[in-house]
């Protein structure tokens, strides 16, 4: 939840799902695995508008509605539509041949969801699957924020260090105010949505869980394992659950994490049984 979430310049009306920052889009040809990211609750594609140039890959970053220049357009409150319009948009663009996916907390779950709707459209599934900060689908929908007044519901923000080291003047702000929309109908989200049973995805995973994380501790994320038949690889870092937003050590193993796997992935060649998998397995 940065308060500045600066955008360049507006991007057309047909890409508002995938905004464009500061940084010029890759030259065509660039080699690599496309990672398309996925926010958490109440964020934006901002989070990871640096994250091309650490990672030496094309990335994209997914911008809902209700946030950015989509401030005007209603949120979405159940994952369904919002899984099946990504998706739409995904195929619509072309963006379903040599992917990756990543997601922080919500996003991880709209990540793995819209890899399953894809999957079930015939489209190739993404090469590799990076969760963080989430527990697996299967444990979600217990939980009411979403329910919970906008003072309580400030203090939730807060305490889950949503706002960041230094930014605790937001919490009384007009900046919050206008945010906590957008926050509560994320969390309705995530509350109201119900794993159903499936088989699971063939991607190698990678997940990464937080030290002092409340909303999803190890063991939480490390339940992700059965959700895929290839390798899984779970790391642990020191942090509470927005770590990837701190500019401490937490941040750069992530980001050294991903740009080490995305580098190890085989380069794409025709559909997917052609692609081999990783040399290591866990």
């Amino acid at each position: 939840m940065s308060p500045a979430e600066p955008l360049v310049a507006a991007p057309p009306r047909d890409a508002r799902w995938f905004p464009r920052f500061g940084a010029p889009p890759p030259a065509a040809g660039t080699p690599g695995t496309r990672l398309v990211c996925f926010p958490y609750a109440g964020g934006t594609a901002s989070v990871y508008r640096d994250w091309r140039e650490h990672l030496g890959t094309e990335v994209m970053a997914v911008q809902l509605p209700g946030r950015g220049l989509r401030m005007r357009e209603e949120p979405y409150t159940s994952a369904e539509p919002l899984v099946a319009d990504v998706a739409d948009e995904l195929v619509r663009r072309g963006l379903t041949r040599d992917y990756a996916f990543f997601g922080h907390s919500m996003g991880a779950l709209l990540a793995y969801e819209v890899g399953c709707a894809l999957r079930d459209r015939g489209e190739p599934g993404p090469r590799h699957l990076f969760v963080s900060g989430s527990r697996a689908p299967h444990l979600y929908g217990d939980r009411t924020e979403h329910l919970l007044p906008d003072a309580e519901l400030r203090g939730f923000a807060a305490g889950i260090g949503a706002l960041g080291d230094g930014d605790q003047a937001l919490l009384n702000g007009a900046y919050l105010d206008r945010r906590l929309p957008v926050l509560r109908a994320d969390l309705r989200v995530c509350n109201g949505y119900r794993w159903r049973p499936r088989r699971p995805l063939g991607c190698p995973m990678t997940a990464f869980s937080a030290s002092d994380d409340p909303v999803a501790d190890a063991a939480e994320v490390e339940a992700w394992r059965p959700y895929t038949t290839s390798s899984f690889l779970h790391h642990l870092v020191r942090g509470d659950h927005f770590f990837l937003t701190a500019d401490g050590p937490a941040r750069q193993r992530l980001l050294r994490e991903l740009r080490g796997e995305l580098a190890r992935l085989p380069r794409a060649s025709g559909t997917p049984s052609d692609q081999k998998e990783p040399s290591w397995t866990y």
